[in-house]
């Protein structure tokens, strides 16, 4: 298992538009709502599997970018529990 930063850029709508994305990125079991546009999830799949998997639930123009976690982090006034960001990332 591996954990993964997701973010995106949104090119229009409300985010009520975009639940089935959030509820897709839920349905992993282990995740964090890091920011207003970044997730963090713990998964099997690759990278490219994620991105694809979410693709099905952007719009066009939406930007996507996916990144395993692995390397130092840092933040301040995140969404999430702090705990699970030094338990996964």
């Amino acid at each position: 298992m591996a954990t993964y930063v997701i973010t995106y850029d949104l090119q229009g709508g409300t985010s009520e538009d975009y639940a089935e994305l959030h509820s897709a990125i839920r349905d992993y079991g282990v995740w964090a709502h890091i920011t207003e546009s970044t997730w963090s999830v713990v998964t099997d799949q690759t990278a490219t599997e994620l991105r694809d998997a979410l693709t099905a639930f952007l719009k066009p123009g939406d930007r996507l970018f996916v990144i395993k976690s692995g390397g130092a982090a840092a933040w301040r006034n995140v969404r999430c529990k702090s705990e699970w960001l030094k338990r996964h990332l």
